[in-house]
Protein backbone atom coordinates (compact mmCIF):
# COMPACT_ATOMS: atom_id res chain seq x y z
CA UNK A 1 0.00 0.00 0.00
CA UNK A 2 1.31 3.49 -0.79
CA UNK A 3 0.50 6.53 1.94
CA UNK A 4 1.54 9.18 -0.12
CA UNK A 5 -1.52 9.80 -1.23
CA UNK A 6 -3.20 10.11 2.39
CA UNK A 7 -3.60 13.24 4.49
CA UNK A 8 -2.84 11.95 7.86
CA UNK A 9 -0.07 13.40 9.75
CA UNK A 10 2.59 10.89 8.97
CA UNK A 11 5.88 10.33 11.20
CA UNK A 12 8.96 12.45 10.33
CA UNK A 13 12.11 10.89 10.29
CA UNK A 14 15.30 12.40 10.78
CA UNK A 15 19.08 11.74 9.65
CA UNK A 16 21.67 12.33 12.25
CA UNK A 17 25.15 13.03 10.07
CA UNK A 18 25.26 16.05 7.75
CA UNK A 19 21.47 16.61 8.40
CA UNK A 20 20.50 17.21 12.25
CA UNK A 21 24.44 17.63 12.76
CA UNK A 22 26.54 19.35 10.99
CA UNK A 23 29.20 16.61 11.01
CA UNK A 24 30.09 13.45 10.12
CA UNK A 25 30.36 11.41 13.58
CA UNK A 26 32.28 8.62 11.96
CA UNK A 27 34.82 10.46 10.04
CA UNK A 28 34.97 12.81 12.82
CA UNK A 29 35.61 10.10 15.57
CA UNK A 30 38.25 7.88 13.47
CA UNK A 31 40.30 11.29 12.86
CA UNK A 32 40.31 12.23 16.55
CA UNK A 33 41.69 8.83 17.51
CA UNK A 34 44.13 8.87 14.60
CA UNK A 35 45.39 11.97 15.95
CA UNK A 36 45.43 11.08 19.80
CA UNK A 37 47.62 7.27 18.40
CA UNK A 38 48.22 7.04 14.37
CA UNK A 39 49.34 3.64 15.55
CA UNK A 40 45.17 2.94 15.68
CA UNK A 41 44.98 3.09 12.11
CA UNK A 42 45.54 -0.91 11.37
CA UNK A 43 43.28 -1.92 14.05
CA UNK A 44 40.79 0.26 11.93
CA UNK A 45 41.25 -1.11 9.53
CA UNK A 46 40.51 -4.40 10.64
CA UNK A 47 37.01 -3.41 11.42
CA UNK A 48 36.24 -2.21 8.06
CA UNK A 49 37.06 -5.29 6.78
CA UNK A 50 34.70 -6.93 8.94
CA UNK A 51 31.96 -4.27 7.88
CA UNK A 52 31.37 -0.40 8.24
CA UNK A 53 28.52 -1.26 11.00
CA UNK A 54 31.80 -2.60 13.04
CA UNK A 55 33.85 -0.10 12.59
CA UNK A 56 31.66 2.76 13.38
CA UNK A 57 30.98 0.84 17.22
CA UNK A 58 34.38 0.59 17.78
CA UNK A 59 35.12 4.32 16.84
CA UNK A 60 32.25 5.15 19.31
CA UNK A 61 33.49 3.43 21.85
CA UNK A 62 37.01 4.82 21.65
CA UNK A 63 36.03 8.25 20.37
CA UNK A 64 35.34 10.14 23.47
CA UNK A 65 32.81 12.00 21.98
CA UNK A 66 29.77 13.39 23.73
CA UNK A 67 26.56 14.64 22.47
CA UNK A 68 26.83 18.17 23.31
CA UNK A 69 30.49 18.25 21.48
CA UNK A 70 28.73 18.72 18.06
CA UNK A 71 27.58 20.93 16.08
CA UNK A 72 23.97 20.71 15.57
CA UNK A 73 21.84 22.67 12.90
CA UNK A 74 19.93 24.91 14.62
CA UNK A 75 17.22 25.19 11.84
CA UNK A 76 16.84 21.93 11.58
CA UNK A 77 16.39 21.96 15.56
CA UNK A 78 13.97 24.47 15.19
CA UNK A 79 11.76 22.83 12.70
CA UNK A 80 12.23 19.67 14.95
CA UNK A 81 10.99 21.60 18.16
CA UNK A 82 7.98 23.09 15.82
CA UNK A 83 6.34 19.74 14.66
CA UNK A 84 7.38 18.20 18.25
CA UNK A 85 4.87 20.81 19.67
CA UNK A 86 2.34 20.27 17.10
CA UNK A 87 1.78 16.86 18.54
CA UNK A 88 3.57 15.38 15.87
CA UNK A 89 6.02 11.72 16.53
CA UNK A 90 9.68 12.62 15.70
CA UNK A 91 12.14 9.38 14.94
CA UNK A 92 15.67 9.42 14.60
CA UNK A 93 16.71 7.12 11.71
CA UNK A 94 20.56 7.15 11.41
CA UNK A 95 23.41 5.21 10.11
CA UNK A 96 25.96 5.96 13.06
CA UNK A 97 26.45 3.43 16.04
CA UNK A 98 23.80 2.89 18.73
CA UNK A 99 25.69 4.78 21.64
CA UNK A 100 26.25 7.72 19.56
CA UNK A 101 22.73 8.00 18.06
CA UNK A 102 21.14 7.36 22.13
CA UNK A 103 23.43 10.30 23.38
CA UNK A 104 22.51 12.94 20.65
CA UNK A 105 18.47 11.71 21.12
CA UNK A 106 18.97 12.23 25.09
CA UNK A 107 20.52 15.42 24.37
CA UNK A 108 18.07 16.96 22.19
CA UNK A 109 15.08 15.41 23.79
CA UNK A 110 13.04 15.27 20.95
CA UNK A 111 12.35 12.22 19.17
CA UNK A 112 9.76 9.90 20.70
CA UNK A 113 11.96 6.50 19.13
CA UNK A 114 15.33 5.84 17.44
CA UNK A 115 16.84 3.79 14.44
CA UNK A 116 20.33 2.70 14.27
CA UNK A 117 23.32 0.76 13.36
CA UNK A 118 23.96 -2.29 14.95
CA UNK A 119 27.52 -3.52 15.21
CA UNK A 120 26.83 -6.09 12.12
CA UNK A 121 24.04 -3.65 10.24
CA UNK A 122 24.95 -0.80 8.79
CA UNK A 123 21.35 1.42 8.54
CA UNK A 124 22.07 3.56 5.64
CA UNK A 125 20.39 3.75 1.92
CA UNK A 126 18.69 1.12 0.77
CA UNK A 127 18.81 -0.79 4.52
CA UNK A 128 16.74 2.05 6.20
CA UNK A 129 15.05 2.70 3.24
CA UNK A 130 13.97 -1.23 3.96
CA UNK A 131 13.41 -1.14 8.13
CA UNK A 132 11.00 2.18 7.16
CA UNK A 133 9.26 0.62 4.62
CA UNK A 134 8.63 -2.19 6.79
CA UNK A 135 7.81 0.15 9.99
CA UNK A 136 5.68 2.74 8.60
CA UNK A 137 4.87 1.44 5.25
CA UNK A 138 5.57 2.73 1.53
CA UNK A 139 5.05 6.67 1.56
CA UNK A 140 4.06 6.76 5.75
CA UNK A 141 6.58 8.60 6.86
CA UNK A 142 8.30 12.43 6.03
CA UNK A 143 11.92 11.89 5.87
CA UNK A 144 14.90 14.89 6.14
CA UNK A 145 18.17 13.80 4.73
CA UNK A 146 21.28 15.54 3.10
CA UNK A 147 23.05 12.89 1.45
CA UNK A 148 23.04 10.72 -1.77
CA UNK A 149 22.75 8.16 0.44
CA UNK A 150 19.25 9.21 1.39
CA UNK A 151 18.15 9.47 -2.13
CA UNK A 152 16.78 5.44 -1.54
CA UNK A 153 14.73 7.11 1.54
CA UNK A 154 13.22 10.10 -0.36
CA UNK A 155 12.08 7.87 -2.97
CA UNK A 156 10.00 6.09 -0.56
CA UNK A 157 8.78 8.84 1.67
CA UNK A 158 5.62 10.55 1.43
CA UNK A 159 7.66 13.75 1.47
CA UNK A 160 11.51 14.99 1.23
CA UNK A 161 12.99 17.39 3.26
CA UNK A 162 16.43 18.24 2.19
CA UNK A 163 19.15 19.95 4.19
CA UNK A 164 22.40 20.97 2.77
CA UNK A 165 22.47 18.54 0.18
CA UNK A 166 25.72 17.37 -1.47
CA UNK A 167 25.71 17.46 -5.14
CA UNK A 168 23.76 14.03 -6.13
CA UNK A 169 21.23 14.93 -3.48
CA UNK A 170 20.78 18.75 -4.77
CA UNK A 171 20.10 17.02 -8.29
CA UNK A 172 17.33 14.52 -6.85
CA UNK A 173 15.62 17.93 -5.00
CA UNK A 174 15.47 19.67 -8.09
CA UNK A 175 13.81 17.17 -9.90
CA UNK A 176 11.23 16.06 -7.21
CA UNK A 177 10.84 19.47 -6.38
CA UNK A 178 11.21 18.63 -2.54
CA UNK A 179 11.89 21.13 0.21
CA UNK A 180 15.03 22.59 1.32
CA UNK A 181 15.53 23.68 4.55
CA UNK A 182 17.11 26.70 4.76
CA UNK A 183 20.64 26.06 7.21
CA UNK A 184 22.80 29.27 5.40
CA UNK A 185 24.81 29.63 2.93
CA UNK A 186 28.46 27.79 2.95
CA UNK A 187 31.05 29.99 1.31
CA UNK A 188 33.13 28.21 -1.34
CA UNK A 189 36.27 30.26 0.67
CA UNK A 190 35.65 28.10 3.71
CA UNK A 191 38.86 26.33 3.33
CA UNK A 192 40.97 29.66 2.82
CA UNK A 193 39.52 30.28 5.85
CA UNK A 194 40.51 27.22 7.90
CA UNK A 195 44.16 27.63 6.83
CA UNK A 196 44.70 31.24 7.92
CA UNK A 197 46.23 32.84 5.21
CA UNK A 198 46.09 35.94 7.22
CA UNK A 199 48.44 34.41 9.58
CA UNK A 200 50.90 33.72 6.92
CA UNK A 201 52.18 37.67 7.71
CA UNK A 202 54.20 35.98 10.42
CA UNK A 203 56.48 34.19 7.94
CA UNK A 204 57.61 37.61 6.81
CA UNK A 205 60.06 36.76 10.27
CA UNK A 206 62.04 34.68 7.36
CA UNK A 207 63.76 37.95 5.83
CA UNK A 208 65.15 39.86 8.72
CA UNK A 209 68.34 37.99 8.97
CA UNK A 210 68.56 39.07 4.95
CA UNK A 211 67.67 42.57 5.70
CA UNK A 212 69.84 43.40 8.96
CA UNK A 213 72.53 41.36 6.73
CA UNK A 214 72.03 44.32 4.23
CA UNK A 215 71.16 41.52 1.31
CA UNK A 216 68.30 43.00 0.57
CA UNK A 217 69.12 43.65 -3.39
CA UNK A 218 70.66 40.35 -3.72
CA UNK A 219 68.18 38.73 -5.97
CA UNK A 220 69.20 34.86 -4.99
CA UNK A 221 68.68 36.28 -1.60
CA UNK A 222 65.50 37.35 -2.23
CA UNK A 223 64.40 34.87 -4.15
CA UNK A 224 65.26 32.34 -1.54
CA UNK A 225 63.32 34.27 1.44
CA UNK A 226 60.33 34.14 -1.14
CA UNK A 227 60.37 30.24 -1.61
CA UNK A 228 61.18 29.79 1.98
CA UNK A 229 58.47 32.11 3.11
CA UNK A 230 55.69 29.92 1.53
CA UNK A 231 57.24 26.73 2.10
CA UNK A 232 56.53 27.95 5.56
CA UNK A 233 53.67 29.53 5.31
CA UNK A 234 51.92 26.26 3.85
CA UNK A 235 52.96 24.30 6.50
CA UNK A 236 52.12 26.46 9.17
CA UNK A 237 48.37 26.20 7.46
CA UNK A 238 48.45 22.32 7.18
CA UNK A 239 49.52 22.50 11.14
CA UNK A 240 46.47 25.16 11.69
CA UNK A 241 43.73 22.62 10.44
CA UNK A 242 45.52 19.65 12.41
CA UNK A 243 44.91 21.77 15.28
CA UNK A 244 41.31 22.36 14.57
CA UNK A 245 41.01 18.84 13.95
CA UNK A 246 42.27 18.07 17.52
CA UNK A 247 40.62 21.06 19.33
CA UNK A 248 37.09 20.19 17.72
CA UNK A 249 35.37 20.10 21.23
CA UNK A 250 37.34 22.81 23.00
CA UNK A 251 36.54 24.88 19.67
CA UNK A 252 32.54 24.38 19.70
CA UNK A 253 32.83 25.38 23.58
CA UNK A 254 34.18 28.52 22.57
CA UNK A 255 32.67 31.96 21.96
CA UNK A 256 34.38 32.89 19.07
CA UNK A 257 36.34 29.73 17.62
CA UNK A 258 32.79 27.37 17.35
CA UNK A 259 32.53 29.54 14.24
CA UNK A 260 35.70 28.21 12.38
CA UNK A 261 35.11 25.77 9.42
CA UNK A 262 35.66 22.46 10.92
CA UNK A 263 34.28 23.71 14.67
CA UNK A 264 30.60 24.72 12.68
CA UNK A 265 30.32 22.11 10.54
CA UNK A 266 30.99 24.31 7.49
CA UNK A 267 34.12 22.24 5.99
CA UNK A 268 33.95 17.99 6.38
CA UNK A 269 36.51 15.84 8.06
CA UNK A 270 37.42 14.55 4.64
CA UNK A 271 37.97 17.99 2.91
CA UNK A 272 40.28 19.18 6.05
CA UNK A 273 42.49 15.49 5.67
CA UNK A 274 43.05 16.13 1.59
CA UNK A 275 43.48 20.04 2.33
CA UNK A 276 46.56 19.10 4.70
CA UNK A 277 47.78 16.26 2.92
CA UNK A 278 48.05 19.44 -0.37
CA UNK A 279 49.69 21.90 1.94
CA UNK A 280 52.39 19.69 3.19
CA UNK A 281 52.98 18.12 -0.19
CA UNK A 282 53.65 21.83 -1.52
CA UNK A 283 55.92 22.83 1.40
CA UNK A 284 58.06 20.33 0.79
CA UNK A 285 58.02 20.52 -2.98
CA UNK A 286 59.50 24.03 -2.47
CA UNK A 287 61.87 23.11 0.73
CA UNK A 288 63.96 21.08 -2.63
CA UNK A 289 64.99 24.41 -4.01
CA UNK A 290 66.46 25.53 -0.84
CA UNK A 291 69.71 24.68 0.84
CA UNK A 292 69.70 21.73 2.98
CA UNK A 293 70.19 23.67 5.92
CA UNK A 294 66.87 25.12 5.47
CA UNK A 295 64.83 21.86 5.14
CA UNK A 296 66.60 20.65 8.55
CA UNK A 297 64.81 23.67 10.57
CA UNK A 298 61.39 23.25 8.62
CA UNK A 299 62.05 19.69 10.14
CA UNK A 300 62.52 21.09 13.34
CA UNK A 301 59.87 23.32 13.56
CA UNK A 302 57.04 21.20 11.38
CA UNK A 303 58.03 18.17 14.81
CA UNK A 304 57.95 21.74 17.24
CA UNK A 305 54.80 22.47 16.23
CA UNK A 306 53.34 19.28 16.32
CA UNK A 307 54.10 18.92 19.41
CA UNK A 308 53.02 22.32 20.85
CA UNK A 309 49.25 21.27 18.68
CA UNK A 310 48.93 17.83 20.95
CA UNK A 311 50.86 18.03 23.87
CA UNK A 312 52.98 21.49 24.65
CA UNK A 313 50.23 24.23 24.46
CA UNK A 314 48.24 22.78 27.23
CA UNK A 315 51.10 22.73 29.62
CA UNK A 316 51.86 25.52 31.82
CA UNK A 317 54.21 27.89 30.47
CA UNK A 318 55.90 25.94 28.43
CA UNK A 319 53.17 26.47 25.74
CA UNK A 320 54.60 30.27 25.85
CA UNK A 321 58.07 29.48 25.73
CA UNK A 322 57.37 27.22 23.03
CA UNK A 323 55.77 29.51 20.91
CA UNK A 324 58.52 32.01 21.54
CA UNK A 325 60.78 29.26 20.15
CA UNK A 326 58.66 28.78 16.72
CA UNK A 327 58.11 32.62 16.10
CA UNK A 328 62.38 32.71 16.44
CA UNK A 329 62.71 29.59 14.67
CA UNK A 330 61.55 31.76 11.40
CA UNK A 331 64.26 33.90 11.50
CA UNK A 332 66.79 31.07 11.81
CA UNK A 333 65.12 29.61 8.63
CA UNK A 334 65.68 32.97 6.93
CA UNK A 335 69.22 32.64 7.66
CA UNK A 336 69.28 29.17 6.67
CA UNK A 337 67.73 29.79 3.37
CA UNK A 338 70.06 32.24 2.57
CA UNK A 339 72.86 31.19 3.78
CA UNK A 340 73.49 34.35 6.04
CA UNK A 341 75.38 34.41 9.77
CA UNK A 342 72.73 34.41 12.41
CA UNK A 343 73.48 36.86 15.03
CA UNK A 344 73.67 35.70 18.91
CA UNK A 345 72.03 39.39 19.31
CA UNK A 346 69.43 38.93 16.95
CA UNK A 347 68.34 35.22 18.29
CA UNK A 348 68.23 36.59 22.38
CA UNK A 349 66.66 40.09 20.95
CA UNK A 350 63.55 37.94 19.33
CA UNK A 351 63.20 35.29 22.26
CA UNK A 352 62.28 37.99 24.90
CA UNK A 353 60.47 40.02 21.96
CA UNK A 354 58.27 36.86 20.93
CA UNK A 355 57.70 35.48 24.66
CA UNK A 356 56.29 39.22 25.22
CA UNK A 357 53.76 38.73 22.14
CA UNK A 358 53.18 34.66 23.72
CA UNK A 359 51.98 35.82 26.83
CA UNK A 360 49.80 38.83 25.75
CA UNK A 361 48.41 35.84 23.83
CA UNK A 362 47.63 33.87 26.82
CA UNK A 363 46.98 37.34 28.59
CA UNK A 364 43.70 37.82 26.15
CA UNK A 365 42.57 34.21 26.31
CA UNK A 366 42.75 34.95 30.66
CA UNK A 367 41.18 38.46 30.39
CA UNK A 368 38.27 36.80 27.74
CA UNK A 369 37.34 33.95 30.03
CA UNK A 370 35.07 34.19 32.30
CA UNK A 371 35.11 32.52 35.13
CA UNK A 372 35.13 34.63 38.55
CA UNK A 373 36.00 31.33 40.93
CA UNK A 374 39.32 30.80 39.33
CA UNK A 375 38.44 28.36 37.47
CA UNK A 376 40.49 26.31 34.23
CA UNK A 377 40.86 26.94 31.12
CA UNK A 378 39.56 24.52 28.83
CA UNK A 379 42.69 23.00 26.93
CA UNK A 380 44.80 25.20 28.59
CA UNK A 381 46.98 24.58 31.40
CA UNK A 382 46.45 28.10 33.18
CA UNK A 383 43.77 29.13 35.84
CA UNK A 384 41.59 32.67 35.52
CA UNK A 385 43.96 33.27 38.53
CA UNK A 386 47.15 33.15 36.73
CA UNK A 387 45.75 36.84 34.61
CA UNK A 388 48.20 39.03 36.29
CA UNK A 389 51.39 36.47 36.39
CA UNK A 390 51.18 36.23 32.85
CA UNK A 391 50.61 40.01 32.49
CA UNK A 392 53.64 40.50 34.43
CA UNK A 393 56.09 38.18 33.11
CA UNK A 394 54.80 39.42 29.24
CA UNK A 395 55.76 43.13 30.72
CA UNK A 396 59.06 42.33 32.14
CA UNK A 397 60.03 40.54 28.95
CA UNK A 398 59.27 43.28 27.03
CA UNK A 399 61.54 45.19 28.87
CA UNK A 400 64.33 42.34 28.00
CA UNK A 401 64.21 43.06 25.00
CA UNK A 402 64.52 46.76 24.24
CA UNK A 403 67.46 45.91 27.02
CA UNK A 404 69.67 43.04 24.70
CA UNK A 405 68.49 45.68 22.08
CA UNK A 406 70.79 48.21 23.50
CA UNK A 407 73.36 45.97 24.24
CA UNK A 408 73.50 44.85 21.20
CA UNK A 409 73.25 48.73 19.64
CA UNK A 410 76.67 49.30 22.07
CA UNK A 411 78.13 46.05 21.19
CA UNK A 412 81.45 46.07 19.03
CA UNK A 413 79.51 43.99 16.17
CA UNK A 414 77.27 46.85 15.28
CA UNK A 415 80.03 49.62 15.37
CA UNK A 416 81.80 47.54 12.47
CA UNK A 417 78.67 47.53 10.57
CA UNK A 418 77.20 50.75 10.63
CA UNK A 419 78.66 53.76 9.92
CA UNK A 420 76.29 55.65 11.59
CA UNK A 421 75.64 52.97 14.64
CA UNK A 422 74.15 55.68 17.10
CA UNK A 423 71.45 56.36 14.70
CA UNK A 424 70.14 52.80 15.86
CA UNK A 425 69.43 54.13 19.82
CA UNK A 426 65.68 55.01 18.90
CA UNK A 427 65.02 51.61 18.08
CA UNK A 428 65.13 50.68 22.06
CA UNK A 429 62.24 53.33 22.73
CA UNK A 430 60.28 52.25 19.75
CA UNK A 431 60.38 48.59 20.27
CA UNK A 432 59.19 49.52 23.94
CA UNK A 433 56.27 51.30 22.68
CA UNK A 434 55.03 49.01 20.53
CA UNK A 435 54.90 46.47 22.93
CA UNK A 436 53.48 48.09 25.63
CA UNK A 437 50.98 49.56 23.50
CA UNK A 438 49.66 45.96 22.74
CA UNK A 439 50.09 45.00 25.76
CA UNK A 440 47.72 48.01 26.69
CA UNK A 441 45.48 47.11 24.61
CA UNK A 442 45.42 43.43 25.66
CA UNK A 443 44.17 45.26 28.97
CA UNK A 444 41.70 47.52 28.07
CA UNK A 445 39.99 44.44 25.98
CA UNK A 446 40.96 45.76 22.82
CA UNK A 447 43.05 43.33 21.40
CA UNK A 448 41.35 40.09 20.01
CA UNK A 449 43.57 38.63 17.62
CA UNK A 450 47.22 36.98 17.60
CA UNK A 451 49.42 39.84 18.51
CA UNK A 452 51.69 38.95 15.61
CA UNK A 453 49.40 39.30 13.09
CA UNK A 454 47.92 42.62 14.95
CA UNK A 455 51.54 44.12 14.22
CA UNK A 456 51.25 43.23 10.81
CA UNK A 457 47.72 45.11 10.73
CA UNK A 458 47.87 47.97 12.83
CA UNK A 459 48.79 51.50 11.23
CA UNK A 460 50.74 52.52 14.53
CA UNK A 461 53.08 49.45 14.53
CA UNK A 462 53.39 49.96 10.87
CA UNK A 463 54.26 53.11 11.43
CA UNK A 464 57.01 52.32 14.03
CA UNK A 465 58.17 49.76 11.69
CA UNK A 466 58.98 51.76 9.03
CA UNK A 467 60.70 54.53 11.33
CA UNK A 468 62.71 51.68 12.57
CA UNK A 469 63.31 50.85 9.34
CA UNK A 470 64.75 53.76 8.09
CA UNK A 471 66.91 54.66 11.03
CA UNK A 472 68.77 51.09 9.97
CA UNK A 473 68.87 52.31 6.22
CA UNK A 474 70.46 55.46 7.93
CA UNK A 475 72.89 54.19 10.04
CA UNK A 476 73.86 51.70 7.26
CA UNK A 477 74.42 53.87 4.31
CA UNK A 478 74.53 57.56 6.19
CA UNK A 479 77.77 59.54 5.84
CA UNK A 480 80.00 59.51 8.27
Amino acid sequence: MDARTETRQVPLCVDLDGTLLAADTLWEGAAIILLRNPLMLVPMLMWLWRGKARLKHEVAQRSGRKAADWPYRQAVLDRLAAERADGREIVLVTGAAASVAQDVAAHVGLFSSIMHSSETLNMTSSRKRDALVERFGKGGFDYMGNSCDDIAVFDVSRRAIVVAPDAAAEKWRRNHDAEKLDTGKVSMLVPLKSIRIHQWAKNVLIGVPMILNHEVLHLDALVSVIIAFFAFSFLASAVYVINDLSDLANDRRHAKKRNRPLASGQMSVPTALMLVTSLILASVSLTFLLPWKFACVLAFYACATTAYTFVLKRKLLVDVFTLAGLYTTRIVAGAAATGTELSFWLVSFAIFFFLSLALVKRYVELHEFDDKDGGAVPGRGYLAVDFEMVGQAGVASAFTSALVLALYVHSQELQEMYTIPWALWPLCPLVLYMLLRIWMLARRGMLHEDPVVFIMRDWRSQLTMMVGALLILFGAVGPQ
